[in-house]
């Protein structure tokens, strides 16, 4: 394939520009969407109590540390982008000809087509959301529709942005991540230092027999887990760009033993913050529980604060996500399982410039359609399918590539736990709202697998599909990067 460790002496491929701050930066930046400050009230909801809640969160914290571990040992067995992508191309490709591509394929069919696309759209449309919510006061008469409409504008122009940033070069997403990732730490921190202070003042009433009401239903505490566990969902996002992290071998696994801890305590801190001011019934009910938390703890000079942090929260999620995915979408175009004009590299920037404004084009198609939250929610329990199967990659490798070098090497039995975890968060929505978009599901892997027969199998070529390659190259000034020595 077409991947190169770095450019030196004129080569053209990816260069190793992030360093350890910066893969800290996109662990923290894909992990902390909007979703702590607007909804993280269904793990409180199921699991009944205060206290139950918070050993929730905590214990959906460790999980994602070890699945987090996992990967890490992945990525020096296989020191190549992609994370889980990367490591069904090398565990399950040698097993057999035809059918060992196949969860390679499907797994860049679901996150480059659908679901990360998709997930850029929805956090645009947040970001637009609170973007506009300091100056409501000024938009109150605006009719309903136009508002509306002002939020799409908004989110489109942002989609814009970030599309334009991924593209341009690594170095200014490397700034402009940072600067975002710092800001949304500070708004956290904001939250709890509010928070300390409002248990300071004496109310601590709500937290009194902090275990009363905890639910005894296996069947709520399952989804109460499931809903933690989601909201800790972007652990893999270093392992993603692992070919652009300087020194992956050691700075992976430094990234991921700073953030997902430091992300733990921030959920369960900010957790512990809204339910000492709020009570269950308030959050269930609120349509932005930071925002109601504000206008009862923080001075009115400080309302401002909780919208800006969601919207740029929101900002430096989809701009990681975007980045990220471009990058799946390179290594597989250097594997044939995406057209092979992904994997190229801009001749001056350096960036998998075809690649970028792919994703780009395919967010803005998702932001134009409207309703998209479906297109989520019958995908996205894929991804711990795909989690699942990295586990099973790695015990596969530890048999096929005993000599592969493994500086962190984790105990056999994390992958276990993490493999039975996957399993678990994979078929409970099913068992419990089991809806038709499963059906879809099923049906856009089905569609998945007849792509891949035709085009990677079989390799069935056609004029147009090459004069559209000339095309792309031409208006995106991409090249094929020069191969390893």
């Amino acid at each position: 394939m077409g991947h190169v460790e770095d450019q030196e002496g004129g080569k053209i491929g990816l260069k190793r520009e992030l360093g350890l701050f910066s893969a800290v930066s996109i662990i923290l930046a894909v992990m902390i969407g909007s979703g702590i400050f607007v909804s993280p009230t269904s793990a409180l909801e199921r699991s009944g109590s205060i206290g139950f809640c918070l050993l929730i969160w905590t214990s959906c914290g460790l999980l994602s540390l070890l699945g987090a571990l996992a990967f890490a040992e992945l990525s020096t067995v296989v020191p190549r982008s992609g994370a889980e992508y990367a490591y069904f191309v090398e565990a399950f490709t040698p097993l057999h000809r035809y059918a060992g591509q196949i969860p390679a394929f499907i797994c860049s069919w679901v996150y480059v087509v659908l679901l990360r696309p998709a997930e850029v759209a929805v956090v645009m449309l947040t970001f637009a959301e609170y973007s506009v919510q300091p100056f409501s006061g000024y938009l109150a008469d605006l009719p309903e529709a136009s508002m509306q409409r002002l939020k799409k504008i908004i989110a489109i122009l942002a989609l814009g942005l970030i599309t334009y940033i991924n593209l341009t070069s690594v170095k200014l997403y490397v700034k402009v991540q940072n600067v975002f990732t710092v800001c949304k730490v500070v708004a956290c921190i904001v939250v709890i230092a509010g928070g300390i202070w409002w248990l300071g003042t004496g109310h601590t009433k709500l937290l009194d027999n902090p275990f009363r009401g905890s639910s005894t239903s296996a069947g709520d505490v399952a989804l109460a887990f499931y809903s933690g566990l989601w909201a800790y969902d972007g652990w893999t996002s270093a392992a993603i760009v692992t070919e652009e992290i300087q020194k992956p071998e050691i700075n992976i696994l430094r990234s991921i033993l700073i953030a997902v801890p430091l992300i733990t305590v921030l959920y369960v801190s900010m957790n512990l913050m809204y339910m000492a001011a709020l009570t269950m019934p308030e959050m269930v009910s609120a349509p932005a529980v930071a925002v109601l938390w504000a206008d009862r703890v923080l001075p009115s000079w400080l309302g401002f604060a909780i919208p800006l942090g969601v919207a740029l929260s929101t900002f430096g999620c989809s701009l990681s996500i975007q980045f990220g995915v471009s990058r799946l979408c390179y290594v597989a175009g250097g594997e044939g399982h995406v057209p092979r004009v992904f994997s190229f590299v801009h001749m001056e920037k350096m960036t998998p410039a075809a690649a970028v404004a792919f994703q780009g084009l395919l967010s803005l198609v998702c932001l134009l359609l409207g309703n998209i939250i479906a297109l989520i929610e019958f995908a996205s329990f894929l991804t711990w399918v795909f989690y699942g199967l990295a586990m099973v990659s790695l015990l596969i490798m530890r048999r096929t590539k005993p000599e592969a070098p493994r500086p962190y090497r984790v105990p056999t039995v994390i992958p276990w736990l993490v493999l039975c975890v996957s399993i678990f968060l994979a078929v409970i929505p099913i068992i419990h709202e089991p809806t038709p978009k499963y059906l879809f599901a099923l049906l856009f892997i089905l569609f998945g697998l007849v792509i891949y027969h035709v085009y990677v199998y079989k390799k069935i070529q056609n004029t147009l599909a090459e004069k559209i390659t000339y095309l792309i190259q031409a208006l995106c000034l991409v090249v094929a990067p020069d191969k390893k020595d």
